[in-house]
């Protein structure tokens, strides 16, 4: 952290030269942190890998009994405060617990996810006293699990346009709710649902929480039949359907109209919990691939011999390292914001809330970029294991076909893109972070006269931290120049979006690893070799981008200035050399033979 007693705030990376002191990573785990991991990882192995073909199956039961089991090693009360029946741990320690329990098969992450995230997290933040002691007990213990219904067939990322609608009974008493919910992950074996409809003719839906068990009339919930998907086959996802449902006035959840909002935040939390959901999962994809392409023999040797195949290796174990470094750097800058706020005088759900949407950008960079990637290392992993990784008897089809889904959960990667900049502008907008002072700065510097001067770069990253400081560069140009351009319109120029999306997402990630090899790795070492392989190819991926935006909205000299500057702050020094990076960091791994 920064010796400032200022935590960070959400969007600051893109105008601060962020120092590798002022990031957290998993090599700082604490011993607690660390059996922790162990334990859950040593429950997957034991518990859950042995039985992957129950899962593939369709074993919903088992999907259920393995929640039970998790639910009695504390694992689903990580985040829920003791005086709720749960353990009360950090930010850091609850994605820890997601990333090592969910990695195995998409069927328990998804259970797992849906029950600690948005089937427990919208009762902890928006809570009555009475709701969080009636409710959050039973789902820290797994004695009842918990289902969030919030979609619907016309209602998907416009959750406010939901045709749920809840009326208050003649005696004031109750609720009555119909309508229809679709795709509600744990509906078969859930009893505490979440769920939002608009009363009357409100502008927006409201929240309410109810037992299943506790219905006047059971028949008043029901549900469609298991859905049958691509993957995550034994994740539990049904139609759920109100006819008259009665819920208590007491039941509703929040604030009346304030379903929107609760909607919003507790998928803020799911976002970088989907992160970290991914992690262990490209992990054990490269491990599977690590140990197949040694036996697989061809033309005499193992295919790890060949090019091609030590390519694929080095860029799957990048990609984890990459993800690794920007999941827990956020959540810790999560947990950082979160004291902050408990030491400012806040109680803690309230804190715990804040400091979750103060870094909703970062949310969205994470889920966006790491879901991209987890199913990119799974297609790879396809590609090493060749027709044999187009069967069911092997891991990698199934890691594919459950990797799908991060793309789409949480709001769809196409959604989050856009979210990521438009929230980053708006929070400009609010005063809460300054763009455009640094925007106006690159574009003075874009008129003045470039050093000729070569800077002395011996200090270890040095170069590779001025890349990144040019890279923001890159961001406020682009961005900058288009928002004079189209102004409020700008939400109107979602391909613009996408490109400046990609170009923050980028350089986020980017920084992450090369602050995570600076401060815990030598030079020498294969995460420094990690981390400039993933720069060199984020200058790449953010080159293409900026020119493409460039040349969208703006033309003549505006135009050639631009792209002068693209070329001037897109410039290495030393340019890296990528096949020896990725020889060296293949050569690691393959004889190690795992990451």
């Amino acid at each position: 952290m920064s010796t400032d007693t200022k935590t960070l705030d959400g969007g600051e990376f893109l105008v601060k030269d962020i120092t590798a002191q002022e990031i957290f990573s998993i090599e700082e785990l604490s011993e607690e942190q660390k059996m922790l991991r162990d334990s859950a990882k040593e429950f997957i192995d034991k518990e859950v890998v042995p039985n992957k073909e129950r899962f593939e199956k369709k074993d919903y039961a088992y999907t259920e009994e393995v929640m039970r089991k998790i639910g009695e090693m504390g694992f689903l009360g990580i985040a829920v405060p003791e005086a709720y029946g749960g353990l009360g741990m950090g930010f850091v320690t609850t994605m820890l617990a997601c990333d090592y329990l969910s990695g195995s098969t998409g069927s328990l992450a998804t259970a797992y996810g849906a029950h600690t995230g948005i089937g427990t997290l919208p009762i902890l933040l928006y809570g009555t006293e009475e709701q969080k002691q009636k409710y959050l007990p039973d789902l820290a213990a797994g004695t009842k699990f918990g289902a969030y219904c919030l979609t619907e067939p016309d209602a998907g990322s416009d959750a406010n346009s939901g045709k749920t609608r809840a009326k208050l009974s003649e005696d004031g008493k109750h609720y009555i709710i119909n309508g229809q919910k679709m795709w509600i992950s744990n509906a078969g074996f859930a009893d505490t649902f979440t769920l939002f409809a608009k009363i009357d003719d409100d502008k927006n839906i409201t929240g309410f929480v109810i037992n299943r068990s506790e219905l006047e009339n059971p028949e008043s919930l029901t549900f469609g039949e298991e859905e049958h998907k691509l993957g995550i086959r034994a994740s539990s996802t049904r139609q759920v359907f109100f006819n008259d449902m009665k819920i208590p006035v007491e039941n509703l959840l929040g604030e009346r109209n304030n379903g929107f909002k609760i909607a919003l935040n507790a998928l803020n939390v799911g976002r970088i919990k989907l992160a970290a959901a991914c992690l262990d999962a490209q992990r054990r994809i490269l491990n599977y691939s690590l140990s197949y392409s040694t036996e697989r023999k061809q033309f005499g040797v193992s295919i790890n011999t060949f090019g091609a195949i030590r390519k694929k290796l080095a860029e799957m174990a990048t990609g984890a390292f990459v993800s690794e470094a920007g999941s827990y750097r956020a959540a810790k800058n999560v947990e950082d914001k979160i004291e902050e706020l408990v030491a400012g005088g806040m109680n803690h759900e309230q804190a715990e809330l804040k400091g979750v949407e103060e870094f909703a950008v970062e949310c969205s960079i994470l889920k966006v970029f790491v879901s991209d990637l987890a199913q990119h290392t799974a297609d790879e992993g396809i590609q090493i294991y060749g027709g044999m990784g187009f069967s069911e008897d092997t891991p990698m089809e199934s890691a594919w076909r459950d990797s799908r889904i991060s793309r789409i959960y949480e709001g769809t990667n196409e959604i989050n893109r856009l979210l990521a900049v438009g929230m980053l502008i708006k929070r400009a907008m609010q005063g809460k972070i300054d763009l455009l002072t640094p925007a106006k700065n690159v574009g003075k510097e874009l008129m003045s006269i470039p050093s000729f001067d070569i800077p002395d770069y011996s200090e270890y990253m040095s170069e590779e931290k001025e890349v990144i400081k040019n890279l923001k560069k890159v961001f406020l140009m682009v961005s900058g120049s288009a928002l004079q351009k189209y102004m409020m319109d700008i939400e109107k120029q979602q391909h613009l979006l996408l490109n400046a999306s990609e170009i923050l997402n980028q350089i986020y990630m980017a920084e992450s690893a090369i602050l995570r090899a600076e401060k815990h790795f030598s030079t020498d070492s294969v995460e420094a070799a990690m981390a400039r392989l993933n720069l060199y190819k984020a200058v790449e991926i953010i080159t293409t981008n900026a020119k493409e935006g460039i040349v969208s909205f703006s033309e003549g000299d505006e135009q050639r200035m631009m792209l002068a500057g693209l070329r001037r702050f897109t410039k290495y020094v030393n340019t890296p050399n990528p096949i020896a990076l990725t020889e060296k960091i293949a050569a690691h791994f393959i004889a190690k033979g795992s990451y």
